[in-house]
């Protein structure tokens, strides 16, 4: 064998496999299959975020299997790798809880490693769980070989139109005295029904569809059923795909331009998508070496409206937005409108507008997705908001049907269990702002999710009368008046370290501010009187990760590109 790669797509795999000072490497992978023909293909890397102790990615490895089989069909060599997931959705409310945006991390760091070491000249990533998606693309990105992600779909409604969040928010109606333990199990056991990501336009839908926009899935991966001929035929195209893109030395950074990160933006907005797209976006724009700020997120929301009426805070699933054309009516919609980018390329090697130019509008009976001309929202409600609390902004979800100011009392929490078990127990009222803090990517560490408080309210009948404002972050699930990322954190001794119970708050939507009425010669002697907690974890994965954290206002990374 000659030692100079005859094929100029195997660039990274040749020096691993290729000459006589090789044969001890080919001789490895003669034992997992491979044959002499094999050694002269490019080799196209699969990452699976399979796992069974989750419904997300249960399906995963039969879909990693497809996109092997489409990258061979197409003279490639798929070679199937596995990297980590956690469930969200079983940690929440826990002290496991503090790893899953550490996932994401791990997920990006596995998928370089392994792909770095092994020599693939292309790959294909498929996630299910949120964190899967931007690990994924930021592992993705990193490597900058010729890439395609793929989603591995949502799952179906559980019976009454049931899903996670149903479960955690009948809980909260279980505290209140509005269902009992019956009827509490009822749902627990119809809710989840199968494989796929939770059915709402929460954290996993709203990044399947960003990274849709984005250029960096198939057109159409972001919106099918888990269990689906569809979404096998995705997976095949996907190994295919990459081929095509080794072919034309197409890599992400051709394709995770400034303009399409604004097309994804756009998209999130639209589609009424999870405050975790801002973290997520701007630590996968970090990755690539793309500038994004959260003013960006201001900028592009005051001319898009929202559009979807999906869950959290509206009233469909995504499986139903997949029966009705999934999100290209809806970015044909918006690219009329002058509202994306076309020119962007994606890993179709076709331009945005390429690939919408056939695409045919939705069905004129349908209730999903509105109209330009009578959009359920005017402008963003992703709302980045900044004052004397949140010096370095934060981020809330603010639709419009909780209204767009509240100005209440704070109701102070050192903990995410300390507010849910006042919540439980009625100490939380109307009125009240609850304060979460201690709980961003250094002082949690690892920013937990506060779903379980926020369905915690919503069950007990709270929704419209308290606000909850935290340096944590907040599942996809998560609706009513809720702020998070609030930045600097308190562990920093952010102006939410110096919070007092009583102090009063007001969150403003339209303004976008955040104010606690307390005047600057106070704020000064809470501050002196101020001692930084010791830190909850000191060896370990969160230790680790505690000590190279940037602030969730740029994206919560730990390689974080000055």
């Amino acid at each position: 064998m000659s030692d100079t790669p005859e094929d100029p797509r195997r660039r990274h795999s040749a020096p691993v496999v290729d000459g006589i000072g090789k044969s001890a490497s080919r001789a490895m992978l003669r034992a997992v299959g491979f044959t002499d023909d094999d050694f002269k293909k490019p080799q196209v890397g699969i990452a699976s975020t399979w796992s069974n102790l989750t419904p997300c990615n249960s399906h995963i490895h039969t879909l990693a299997e497809r996109a092997s089989d489409g990258a061979d069909a197409a003279g490639g060599k798929g070679v199937i790798f596995n990297t980590i997931t956690i469930s969200d959705g079983i940690a929440n409310g826990t002290e496991g809880m503090k790893y899953s945006l550490v996932s994401r991390e791990v997920i990006a760091d596995s998928i370089e490693t392994v792909a770095g070491c092994e020599g693939f000249d292309g790959l294909v990533a498929i996630g299910g769980c949120d964190k899967n998606m931007p690990g994924c693309l930021m592992g993705l990105a990193r490597l900058n070989r010729p890439s395609v992600f793929v989603y591995g779909g949502t799952i179906l409604p559980g019976e009454g139109h049931t899903d996670i969040v149903s479960v955690f928010e009948a809980v909260g109606a279980y505290t209140r005295g509005d269902l009992d333990l019956i009827e509490v199990k009822q749902i627990e056991e119809k809710a989840i029904p199968g494989p796929g990501s939770c059915g709402g336009m929460y954290t996993a839908n709203t990044m399947a569809s960003a990274i849709e926009a984005l250029g960096m899935s198939l057109p159409g991966s972001s919106a099918q059923n888990a269990v689906s001929q569809a979404k096998q035929d995705d997976c095949e195209a996907a190994g295919a795909a990459v081929l095509e893109l080794l072919e034309r030395d197409i890599k992400p950074s051709d394709i995770m331009t400034g303009d399409a990160f604004e097309n994804a933006i756009t998209v999130v907005i639209a589609l009424g998508g999870s405050t975790n797209a801002v973290l997520h976006l701007i630590a996968m724009a970090n990755t690539v070496g793309v500038p994004l700020s959260l003013e960006d997120f201001t900028e592009i929301g005051k001319r898009v409206p929202v559009l979807a009426d999906l869950r959290p805070s509206g009233h469909y699933m995504m499986s139903e937005l997949v029966a009705i054309g999934g999100i290209q009516p809806l970015m044909k919609m918006l690219l009329d409108a002058g509202l994306l980018h076309g020119d962007c390329l994606t890993v179709t090697g076709r331009t945005l507008a390429e690939n919408l130019a056939d695409v045919a509008p939705y069905p004129e009976e349908q209730s999903i997705i509105a109209p330009l001309s009578a959009p359920l929202k005017a402008e963003s409600h992703l709302r980045i908001l900044y004052g004397n609390l949140a010096p370095e902004g934060a981020v809330a979800k603010i639709t419009g049907k909780e209204g767009t100011r509240f100005t209440g009392s704070a109701r102070v929490f050192g903990s995410e269990e300390e507010a849910q078990a006042r919540i439980n127990d009625g100490t939380v009222v109307a009125g009240d702002v609850v304060v979460i803090r201690y709980e961003g990517p250094k002082g949690g560490p690892g920013m937990r999710e506060m779903l379980t408080p926020t369905s915690a309210i919503m069950g007990r009948g709270l929704g419209n009368d308290v606000a909850l404002i935290t340096d944590g972050r907040f599942s996809g699930g998560s609706h009513g008046f809720v702020v998070g990322h609030v930045s600097p954190e308190a562990f920093d001794g952010g102006p939410l370290a110096l919070v007092e119970n009583g102090d009063t708050i007001t969150i403003d939507a339209e303004a976008n501010t955040i104010e606690m009425a307390v005047d600057d010669g106070e704020m000064q002697r809470r501050r002196a009187a101020w001692q930084q907690p010791a830190p909850h974890y000191t060896r370990g994965v969160l230790a680790k990760y505690a000590r190279t954290v940037s602030s969730a206002s740029t994206g919560a990374v730990t390689d974080m590109v000055e």
